[in-house]
């Protein structure tokens, strides 16, 4: 049975090495073919919003949008309910592609059978 990664990304500008690991760790783990579902909660809300993941700077990273761009290509983006009503983000406000859904849709990913999940 294929495993399933889901990935919880707790950090964003506020702690940019823990948030571009995330994000690299998801790209790559799409481009080796497996099924990923990224979740931005916290400070990385801000990355579901057009044009906010371009401000990211990190050197001797891949540039965030690329990495945003190559785990919608295979996998899934969500972005957290409660972390997105925090921010009056709304599912009108996100780069296409990007759910909006909370806790018992991230539970119900993380408790599948065959998931392994981390969080950054």
């Amino acid at each position: 049975m294929p495993k399933k990664l889901v990935i919880k990304v707790t950090a964003g500008a506020d702690a940019p090495e823990r948030c571009s690991q995330a994000f690299t760790v998801a790209a790559v783990a799409v481009a080796s073919g497996v099924d990923v579902s990224l979740w931005l909660t916290g400070e990385s809300s801000w990355f579901a919003l057009p044009g906010r993941a371009a401000e990211f700077e990190l050197p001797h990273a891949a540039p965030l949008p690329d990495l945003i761009d190559s785990v919608l290509a295979g996998g899934s983006l969500t972005l957290c309910t409660q972390c997105a009503a925090r921010r009056d983000i709304t599912e009108t406000d996100v780069i296409e592609g990007v759910r909006i859904a909370g806790a018992q849709v991230f539970v119900q990913e993380t408790m599948a059978d065959g998931t392994q999940a981390l969080v950054y």
